[in-house]
C-alpha cells in the first residue's frame, strides 16, 4: 500500500487495526482500518482517487458485535464450571465468576489469588495450577487480555485452564507437565479496558486511567514496561483538544496521550502493569518462561521488540519457537511465522516480553493469535475451539521443553 495512504487516513476518524499506529504504515504494505458508517464512502473515493486498492471484509460491524455480546442461550448464564461454555466469549465478570468455580471445584490443583487492583479499583486474579508434588517447581507464566479489544486472549486462558484441570482425566503430556511446572494464568491482564471493551467501545485498547491535562484516557499496557520505555511530559497548559503529536523519545511508543500505543507517562505508571511486574520480580527465580497472549497477525514472537540485535541465547529460543508452530501447525495446518519481534511484527518499546527476558526469564514469547486480518479482532465464536486448541499445542510444546536442558549465557541468566 502506497505510503500516500497516511494522508488519505487523516482526513477523517479512522481506527487502525494492522499496524496500530500510522507511523508504522510503509510502502507496498497492508493496512486494516475500522471507519465509521458515515466515512465509509469518502474514504472509497479517497482511496480510488489516489489508486489504491482494497478489499471491505466486514461491512456491517455492529451486527457482528451484537453477534459477540448478545446473550443468545442459557450457556452464557451458566456459572457450575462443568457447564461453562469455553466457545464463546465472556464479559469479565462471567470470567471471574469462573476462575472462583473453578478453585473451588479443584482444589488440588488450583489457587486463586489477588496480585493487586486496577486504576479502577478491580481486583487483578491470577490462578496458579499444579499438582502439590514439590514447593519450588520451575514456573510458567501467561498473560491474556492486555490489550482490551483482542478478546481471543482470554477464551485461551481460560481454555488452558480446562485443559489442565482436566489433564488427570486425558491427556498423558499434560499430566507429565502439570506434576513438573506450575503454570499462573492472568485470564485480563487490562480488566478495567476489558470492561470497557464489553459495556461501551468494543474496539477499546488502552487501560482506563486518567489523564489530568488531557480528556484522552489509558496507556497501553504493552508499551508501559521498564524496557526501553519512552516517557513523556505533559505541558503545564490544560487544553481540551487532543495534543500536537510529539516525536517519540523511543521508537515504537507513542508519547501522545490520545495515541492507541502511548506508553504512559512514565514505566509502570499503570497499577495493572506495576501488580504484576511486583509479582514476577519477587519470584523471577522460579519463572522459566513468559507467555503474553495477544491477537492478531498469526505469530510468535520473542525478543527483541526494540531493538534489531540476536538474543545471547537465540538458538534455545528459536528452537522452541520452531517446535511451537510446527505443533500448532499439526492441528488444523494453520501456519504462524516466528522470529524476533522487532523484524518479524515491528519495533516496540516498553513492552512485557522485552521486559521478562531482561528480568532473567530465558524464554520470553508474546503469541499473535488468528486471524491476519479477514476478521481481525472479531474472530468469531465459532474459530474460538480450533484457534485455542492449535495454541494449546504450541503452549504444550513451550512448556515441554523447558523439562530438557539446552545451554544459554549464565551471565545474562544468573538465576537459572
Amino acid at each position: 500500500m502506497a505510503a500516500v495512504v497516511v494522508v488519505v487516513v487523516v482526513m477523517m476518524v479512522v481506527d487502525l487495526w494492522q499496524p496500530n499506529s500510522a507511523s508504522l504504515i510503509r510502502r507496498n504494505a497492508t493496512v486494516d482500518v475500522h471507519v465509521r458508517r458515515n466515512d465509509t464512502r469518502g474514504l472509497r473515493t479517497n482511496l480510488r482517487r489516489e489508486g489504491i486498492a482494497y478489499n471491505v471484509f466486514i461491512s456491517n460491524l455492529q451486527k457482528e458485535v451484537e453477534k459477540q455480546t448478545g446473550r443468545r442461550s442459557a450457556a452464557r448464564h451458566r456459572r457450575s464450571e462443568p457447564h461453562y461454555d469455553y466457545e464463546v466469549y465472556h464479559s469479565l465478570e462471567e470470567i471471574q465468576s469462573w476462575m472462583f468455580e473453578v478453585n473451588r471445584t479443584h482444589p488440588e490443583m488450583v489457587d486463586m489469588f489477588s496480585i493487586g487492583t486496577s486504576y479502577e479499583g478491580r481486583p487483578l486474579y491470577v490462578l496458579q495450577l499444579g499438582k502439590r508434588s514439590r514447593p519450588q517447581k520451575k514456573a510458567m507464566w501467561i498473560d491474556c487480555g492486555v490489550h482490551a479489544r483482542e478478546w481471543i486472549g482470554p477464551a485461551f486462558c481460560q481454555w488452558f485452564v480446562k485443559e489442565a484441570v482436566n489433564s488427570h482425566q486425558h491427556g498423558s503430556v499434560m499430566r507429565r507437565l502439570m506434576n513438573q511446572l506450575n503454570f499462573y494464568i492472568m485470564p485480563v491482564l487490562n480488566v478495567d479496558g476489558y470492561h470497557y471493551s464489553w459495556t461501551t467501545d468494543r474496539f477499546w485498547r488502552k487501560t482506563r486511567s486518567r489523564n489530568h491535562k488531557y480528556h484522552c484516557r489509558g496507556v497501553d499496557a504493552n508499551r508501559n514496561w521498564k524496557v526501553k520505555c519512552s516517557s513523556s511530559s505533559s505541558p503545564t497548559t490544560t487544553t481540551t483538544s487532543p495534543p500536537t503529536p510529539t516525536p517519540n523519545t523511543e521508537e515504537g511508543a507513542s508519547s501522545h496521550p490520545c495515541d492507541d500505543t502511548y506508553c504512559g507517562p512514565f514505566p509502570e505508571s499503570e497499577p495493572e502493569v506495576r501488580a504484576v511486574a511486583k509479582f514476577l520480580r519477587k519470584h523471577k527465580k522460579r519463572f522459566k518462561a513468559y507467555i503474553s497472549i495477544h491477537a492478531y497477525a498469526q505469530m510468535l514472537l520473542y525478543p527483541y521488540s526494540y531493538k534489531y540485535a540476536m538474543i545471547p541465547n537465540f538458538s534455545c529460543v528459536e528452537s522452541a519457537a520452531q517446535n511451537a508452530v510446527t505443533a500448532l501447525y499439526s492441528a488444523y495446518g494453520v501456519r504462524y511465522r516466528y522470529g524476533p519481534a522487532s523484524t518479524t511484527l515491528y519495533v516496540s518499546s516498553g513492552s512485557s516480553m522485552d521486559w521478562a527476558y531482561r528480568n532473567g526469564i530465558q524464554y520470553a514469547f508474546a503469541f499473535e493469535l488468528r486471524d491476519t486480518g479477514y476478521y481481525g479482532f472479531l474472530l468469531p465464536e465459532a474459530l474460538i475451539s480450533p484457534t485455542c486448541t492449535e495454541t494449546m499445542r504450541a503452549v504444550k510444546a513451550i512448556a515441554a521443553g523447558l523439562l530438557k536442558k539446552c545451554e544459554v549465557n549464565r551471565d545474562v541468566f544468573p538465576y537459572i
